[in-house]
């Protein structure tokens, strides 16, 4: 019988906000939960390939419950460090704390130059920004599957219940509205037809990769926030068994462009190039 995981189960060490605020080194804050935060497991990941070891850090020393899905509560610690209340965050050092992927990713590049994950090529370099903007970004794929879910949630929570003002929380901070929700889905849904059109370009000259022959940022990125789509199996991501269903996709115009193609890459590059099984 298969163990239910909860969401605080955790298979790492973690330090507190405070313990990491004295030490020296790379210092990874991204909230000890057993979920497979697409930023967060992106960020990680780009320091995993370049090798650079780094701390796993708390998001609060009071270990307030922060959910994948961006609510906080209590984390007053991390603002004051990072001057905003969301994980993944990584610091260098004495260094400005960086809490955006284009910043994670442009350290992780001058932390270790290799293997290098940002083409030198400039139409590549530029079509890999943009792609992971897509992904990463406001209004991009897990952006929008946020919009979602806080307009299907707010539909059947009750007036004045813990859970509608936890989706109203939510919802504030993607800027939900019905209209912003109601244009989510073709958002993602025309991402992925991208997405899938890349790779069925880069299939034609027997490329398993996004861009060029080699591993870029945009090949770690879209296999981990295909996560919010089709999470890897158990034994592969053993996630909370109670967050599975919301990271799992519902939608049958959306699994139209789920294509085959799209879960593939992120299997191929989970097995050759990232952490199996997933740690958290």
């Amino acid at each position: 019988m298969t163990r239910e995981i909860g969401f605080n189960d955790i298979t790492q060490d973690y330090i507190t906000l405070a313990e990491a605020r004295r030490r020296g080194g790379l210092r990874l804050i991204l909230g000890a939960y057993a979920i497979p935060g697409p930023w967060r497991e992106s960020c990680k990941s780009l320091f995993d390939v370049k090798g650079i070891p780094y701390t796993c850090v708390r998001c609060s020393n009071e270990d307030a419950v922060e959910t994948d899905f961006g609510a906080n509560g209590g984390h007053s610690e991390l603002i004051a460090w990072t001057a905003q209340s969301s994980a993944p965050v990584a610091v260098w050092e004495d260094e400005r704390p960086r809490s955006s992927w284009i910043d994670q990713l442009n350290l992780a590049e001058r932390l270790n130059p290799e293997p290098r994950l940002v083409p030198a090529d400039f139409e590549q370099r530029v079509r890999m920004f943009g792609l992971i903007n897509e992904l990463a970004g406001e209004n991009g794929l897990a952006w929008s599957k946020r919009l979602m879910l806080t307009d299907q949630a707010l539909a059947n929570a009750p007036e004045g219940s813990p859970e509608r003002a936890f989706w109203q929380t939510l919802g504030g901070k993607y800027g939900y509205s019905p209209t912003a929700a109601a244009s989510a889905k073709a958002r993602m849904i025309e991402i992925l037809h991208n997405l899938d059109s890349q790779l069925a370009r880069q299939a034609a000259r027997a490329s398993r990769y996004y861009l060029g022959d080699a591993l870029t940022a945009l090949d770690i990125y879209s296999a981990c926030f295909y996560a919010l789509l089709e999470p890897m199996p158990a034994e592969l991501c053993p996630m909370a068994t109670s967050y599975r269903p919301a990271y799992r996709n519902a939608d049958p115009d959306i699994e139209q462009a789920m294509t085959p193609r799209l879960a593939a890459h992120r299997d191929y590059i989970y097995q050759q190039h990232l952490v199996l099984p997933v740690v958290f």
